[in-house]
């Protein structure tokens, strides 16, 4: 599979201040790559560095396999903060003025655009009459202009409504899929992330602590039974559950804590095997794991 970003010990700092730190990770073609991270992480530096806004302090960055970034950021389109637009003018009349800013004389191309962002029916309604959610579409509009390979969408759906939100979530999917447009977008909404990720990067503090696959995410979010007993009878609940419920999985996982994979309808059958061999349970439920605790998860294991 090819490899439209491959970032290798990156490393970028403002003065004494260093905002990624030895950062190696891969876009795949065909990818939906969602880049996760509190604010401050590192996310907007490294996609800034994507899309040649800034340059790395060291490491290596190569996009589209390609030794020349200048010529291989003309397959990027991208979207990186607020959407610069005019508001005093239409939807077709800022896409005109971007081709025109960029050289290109195909006015056909704004039509085409309009139609795959689902704008092509707003005629003479001004920009500054727009919903937040049309407005982000109009800003993938402008990035689209140039038929882009790999797409980086920077928290595209920050501050819409849950209709917004659908509608932005719907057309990332489209062009990814129909138009096969590799896409990167960064997002602190990580439920709706994971309705479109298909790979996922973990970056904390400056460093990219993990990448997974939508497959690795599902095998290791799994849902769990969480039994909480006394520290020193942890090895003998994990011993009572192998023997007694044949549980493959019992993982440790705190001075208090088990998690136990398989057994979700059974709590009550677990709470009384483990009581009749004298240990003492303190707390039994059903843990359901999404994106957001995983990443929470993943955050406060690196931070200790």
């Amino acid at each position: 599979m090819d490899i439209v970003v491959k970032a290798e010990d990156i490393t970028k700092s403002f003065g004494k201040q260093i905002a990624v730190r030895n950062v190696s990770m891969e876009v795949k073609r065909g990818d939906i790559y969602g880049f996760i991270g509190e604010n401050g992480a590192g996310k907007t530096t490294m996609i800034r560095m994507m899309a040649g806004l800034a340059k790395p302090t060291s490491g290596e960055l190569s996009l589209f396999g390609s030794g020349d970034p200048v010529k291989a950021r003309e397959k990027i389109g991208t979207v990186i903060e607020y959407p610069a637009l005019m508001p005093g003018m239409t939807a077709k009349e800022n896409l005109i003025v971007e081709m025109k800013l960029r050289g290109m004389k195909d006015t056909r191309k704004v039509e085409e655009v309009l139609t795959k962002v689902g704008l092509d029916n707003t005629k003479k309604k001004k920009v500054k009459n727009f919903s937040l959610g049309m407005k982000q579409r109009l800003a993938i509009a402008i990035a689209l202009l140039g038929d882009p390979e790999f797409l980086i969408l920077d928290e595209p759906t920050n501050g819409l409504d849950p209709v917004g939100i659908r509608e932005i979530r719907e057309l990332i999917q489209e062009l990814n899929q129909e138009h096969h447009i590799t896409v990167l977008i960064s997002s602190h909404i990580l439920g709706e992330l994971s309705k479109l990720a298909t790979r996922y990067g973990i970056i904390h503090k400056g460093e990219l602590i993990q990448e997974f696959t939508e497959e690795e995410l599902v095998k290791q979010s799994q849902s769990n039974l969480t039994v909480k007993v006394p520290k020193e009878q942890r090895m003998k609940a994990c011993e009572v559950m192998k023997e007694q419920f044949d549980a493959d999985e019992c993982q440790i996982t705190g001075d208090e804590e088990l998690k136990i994979y398989g057994f979700l309808d059974q709590p009550g059958e677990v709470n009384q095997a483990l009581m009749q061999k004298g240990i003492k349970v303190q707390e039994i439920y059903v843990e359901k794991m999404d994106l957001e605790k995983y990443f929470l998860n993943t955050v406060g294991g690196a931070a200790c």
